[in-house]
């Protein structure tokens, strides 16, 4: 069976690429720091779907957690075929109202362990000739939003070389691009979803990995779930950068 390894797979869009990638028949391997919340999710997987559901406890600022994940996407003699980076978390305050090391934490794993991880996976995979890696980016990216925003615009970039880069040598690297989507994300913020974005904006999780899915399997480099932000991309790139900078600061006052 085809294994898929997917980090913050315990709640979100990382628990919904587990449960519909396991629908699909894939193996996995699970990674986040909760370890009960690891054991529950496995467990109900192999009860719903009956596949084999790996448990990989790490934390992945840290170095040693981090390796292990590493290791375990090098293993020739349990290969994983598709990698999905999906861990990673906000910050509510400002730049300078956040300790650096806090800012340092998100960029580990936002920037750090996405480039290791993908780079753990791509080794063994272009030897093969197969498999494939889905880093979960976001809207973001595209607007000039603080460290989160300027993070995920590295992903988008690395994501769009490697697909170039990888895709004669049968890798396939793909960048998702999510709007606000209907999971714990903002309320670890401490911000009510409400208040964050209309409700026209919101996206339910299930909707949105399965057209993930969908353009995974259609070769496509990014990944922008529904027509509403289609167009907010589009837009995006074409109001010069200092006016949506202005628009930004105008939301703050």
């Amino acid at each position: 069976m085809p294994i898929a390894l997917v980090t913050g797979a315990t709640a979100g869009i990382g628990l919904e690429f587990a449960r519909q990638l396991a629908a699909r028949g894939d193996d996995l391997v699970l990674v986040a720091r909760d370890v009960a919340r690891l054991d529950q999710v496995a467990a109900d997987l192999r009860s719903s779907y009956g596949v084999e559901a790996e448990v990989l406890a790490a934390d992945l600022t840290d170095d040693a957690a981090l390796a292990r994940v590493e290791a375990r996407l090098k293993d020739a003699g349990r290969p994983v075929d598709l990698l999905v980076n999906n861990a990673g978390f906000g910050l509510k305050d400002g730049f300078l109202d956040n300790p650096i090391e806090v800012e340092q934490a998100q960029q580990d794993v936002l920037v750090r362990a996405v480039l290791r991880l993908t780079h753990a996976a791509l080794g063994p995979m272009a030897e093969r000739r197969r498999g494939g890696v889905i880093n979960v980016s976001s809207v973001a990216a595209f607007l000039p939003r603080g460290t989160y925003s300027a993070a995920k615009a590295w992903v988008n970039s690395f994501s769009a070389w490697a697909h170039q880069e990888y895709a004669e040598r049968g890798v396939h690297v793909m960048a998702l691009c999510p709007g606000f989507v209907k999971t714990e994300f903002h309320q670890r913020l401490g911000v009510d979803r409400d208040s964050s974005a209309p409700k026209v904006l919101w996206l339910e999780p299930d909707r949105l990995v399965r057209d993930a899915l969908a353009d995974f399997d259609r070769g496509r480099a990014m990944s922008i779930p529904s027509k509403r932000y289609k167009v907010i991309v589009t837009a995006s790139r074409m109001v010069p950068r200092s006016a949506l900078q202005r628009l930004q600061s105008l939301g703050r006052k």
